[in-house]
């Protein structure tokens, strides 16, 4: 596994959640991570990505204002910080990095992803 992803579980709408995403040291030069999430039945889908030097980042319009992606630059590590979840936040979510330093376009793309983490489920249900 080149990503681990954790913190995921069981929360009631309006609750929150912290995932964090680790890259190995095989996953060699990371410089942008993002986490995507898939529901069953649907394909998966971008939540969002930041770049690991400036910080600039892009959220999906579902998530914007309830979650924040943060990140470690030295450990090489991502962070998705979720509030106020709702019932349709429900999937599992994988974290990904990219060797490339990525424009806020590119990000949304599943194919701009070099690394895939193994994925953590997120249940939102009362």
């Amino acid at each position: 596994v080149q990503l681990q992803a954790s913190g995921g579980g069981l929360v009631q709408p309006g609750g929150s959640l912290r995932l964090s995403c680790a890259a190995s040291i095989r996953t060699g030069n990371v410089n942008t991570m993002a986490w995507f999430r898939q529901a069953p039945g649907k394909e998966r889908e971008f939540v969002a990505a930041q770049r690991l030097a400036d910080g600039g980042a892009r959220y999906a319009d579902s998530v914007k204002g309830r979650f924040t992606i943060s990140r470690d630059r030295a450990k090489k590590m991502a962070f998705l910080q979720m509030n106020s979840l709702k019932p349709e936040d429900t999937a599992v979510y994988f974290c990904a990095g990219a060797v490339a330093t990525h424009i806020i376009s590119s990000m949304a793309s599943l194919r701009s992803w070099d690394y895939w983490g193994q994925g953590t489920q997120v249940t939102v249900s009362s």
